[in-house]
């Protein structure tokens, strides 16, 4: 089976957690007119067992495509957040919280490259999968006490394309 990447956007990614971009409503302008700040952008959820939020950077290589899909992973305590560092799109494939993931119920987002993601708590995905070259993420996510990552195999014949 070979998933179909589709736009990232706001309302086909509501279900799996926040897209963080400069669109929407939710800015104003601040500091004497020199910045504009975009507001509110993402559920930063990483309280849960005495946690707190964590930022890092993750660099991440390209993948060769097609890229087989042979393992997803979850974060039952916490958000986690994804913002690239520079301008090149990205592929985020993801399914929703519960029983383990299938293909039935995989989804795949291309972003725009300036756009990135905050799955929400439990939100099944793949580790990043990078198209070009070599790229840094920011990533806030949750340190502390508790098994917070969750991963599962997957047996059937699934990929992504860029």
């Amino acid at each position: 089976m070979m998933l179909k990447a589709e736009p990232l956007t706001r309302a086909a990614f509501a279900p799996f957690g926040d897209v963080i971009d400069c669109g929407g409503d939710n800015h104003y302008t601040i500091n004497e007119g020199y910045a504009e700040r975009y507001h509110d952008l993402a559920k930063v959820d990483v309280g849960a067992e005495g946690g707190r939020p964590l930022i890092s950077i993750f660099r991440a290589k390209p993948r060769e495509m097609p890229l087989r899909i042979r393992m997803m992973e979850r974060h039952p305590l916490s958000s986690q957040a994804f913002i690239p560092l520079l301008p090149r799109a990205f592929l985020v494939v993801v399914a929703r919280p519960g029983q383990a993931p299938t293909a039935a119920n995989l989804r795949c987002f291309r972003t725009l490259g300036q756009q990135g993601v905050n799955y929400a708590p439990g939100t099944w995905h793949h580790p990043l999968i990078v198209l070009e070259d070599e790229q840094n993420f920011l990533i806030v996510d949750r340190g502390g006490p508790g098994e917070n990552c969750d991963e599962v195999r997957l047996t059937e014949d699934i990929s992504v394309a860029g």
